[in-house]
């Protein structure tokens, strides 16, 4: 039916396609892959598209200052209120030195 040099031809263009098509899926679900390990490592729960609208405006900065602003929110809705008023907090070095 075909030739050694025909197959060989046929099975490499088969595995470029592969490979093309696993570089585009890639790419396409980065948003999503973020997302899932914000919610995972640091408890933000982020849309995909939010990510996608920040990295088009304005890149990978967009996409940093998002991140940043709402692990501010995140921190600023978890944490009590800091006042003169408080009690110190024990430093994070404290942890660390065990």
């Amino acid at each position: 039916m075909f030739t050694g040099q025909e197959l060989t031809y046929i099975v490499g263009a088969g595995a470029i396609g592969l490979l093309l098509f696993i570089l585009v899926v890639s790419f396409a679900s980065r948003p999503k892959v973020f997302c899932q390990y914000l919610k995972a490592m640091a408890g933000i729960d982020m849309k995909p598209g939010m990510v996608r609208q920040a990295y088009k405006l304005r890149g990978k900065e967009g996409v940093r200052e998002l991140f940043l602003d709402l692990i501010i929110r995140e921190e600023a809705q978890s944490s009590p209120p800091i006042t003169p008023d408080s009690k110190p907090q024990k430093p994070v070095t404290g942890l660390l030195d065990r």
